[in-house]
């Protein structure tokens, strides 16, 4: 027998004069509620109730048990309503996985609003373009730069990139400009080591979609050493535009082939659970989602 719910019953049975009346506001059987009376009275060794046909009233020892419960029954509650008031409130560290170019790019300019928005959270941030398995090496949340971010994980969408095809106007220069996704095959190609296409490079033109074969003078597993290799002239690149940005703004790099690109990539936010999902953790994903990343 749980005490505490035989005391919430004998309670109920005794505001509400009857078995079946307090049966009715718990939604339990009645002969479940006589069992929980008849149970309490056998532990304490008391009878706490009298029952007659037309009513159930209280002994005086059933009556100074009743206001006892009262009270410590509301001492309980009191507790678990500011025990649960504190799991509401992020707090804790909050172990963050994120691949580098995108966490240095975008993620670290808003670390500091969110700590100034949660000062309870302590943030323990690894940068790594591998795939991690969040479970054995312990993070909360991941970002996950890809087009499917697996089932076994529960995602939420924080946006998406376009993935545009970049060179150096001095490797333009001195090689020529592709005119169709065909004469990449000619080029020097600078490629990504995670991207599961390899070197044969899916575009998506007016055609329809298209895999060329590049040839790749350099492999590297860093976007950001991708994209300064290609403005220092050595290749051509196809990455996503939060790399690539600024130098297309300013023109050390400049988009080749129009119309043709890869699938745009998706941004996700990352966790193992629906169940029990941690404070720290819904509190930094709603502020991603919120800032817009």
């Amino acid at each position: 027998m749980d005490t505490l719910d035989a005391m919430r019953v004998f309670v109920a049975v005794v505001e509400r004069n009857g078995f079946s009346a307090a049966a009715q506001a718990l939604d339990m059987s009645t002969a479940g509620v006589t069992r929980q009376v008849a149970a309490l009275e056998k532990r304490l060794s008391t009878r706490l109730l009298h029952r007659t046909t037309r009513r159930v009233s209280p002994t005086s020892a059933g009556a100074a048990y009743y206001a006892q419960c009262v009270r410590l029954l509301a001492e309980f509650d009191a507790l678990e309503a500011s025990i649960g008031a504190q799991a509401l409130e992020p707090s804790g560290t909050l172990r963050i996985n994120a691949p580098v170019s995108w966490g240095i790019a975008r993620l670290g300019p808003l670390l500091a609003g969110y700590r100034e928005r949660f000062p309870q959270v302590e943030l323990d941030l690894a940068l790594s373009d591998r795939l991690v398995d969040m479970v054995e090496e312990g993070y909360d949340v991941a970002i996950r730069i890809t087009r499917e971010p697996g089932p076994s994980l529960i995602a939420r969408r924080l946006g998406q990139s376009r993935i545009s095809l970049c060179a150096a106007p001095a490797y333009l220069a001195a090689h020529g400009t592709p005119q169709a996704p065909e004469d990449l095959q000619t080029h020097a190609c600078l490629g990504y080591s995670y991207w599961a296409a390899g070197d044969h490079w899916p575009l998506q033109g007016p055609s329809g979609e298209v895999k060329v074969a590049v040839t790749t003078l350099l492999r590297a597993n860093n976007g950001d050493v991708l994209r300064e290799a290609a403005i220092a002239g050595m290749g051509v690149i196809l990455q996503p535009d939060f790399l690539l940005h600024e130098a297309l703004a300013d023109g050390r790099l400049v988009r080749i082939l129009p119309g043709w690109e890869a699938e745009p990539i998706g941004i996700f936010a990352v966790y193992t659970s629906r169940s029990h999902l941690a404070p720290k953790v819904r509190s930094f994903i709603d502020y991603l989602v919120e800032t817009g990343v």
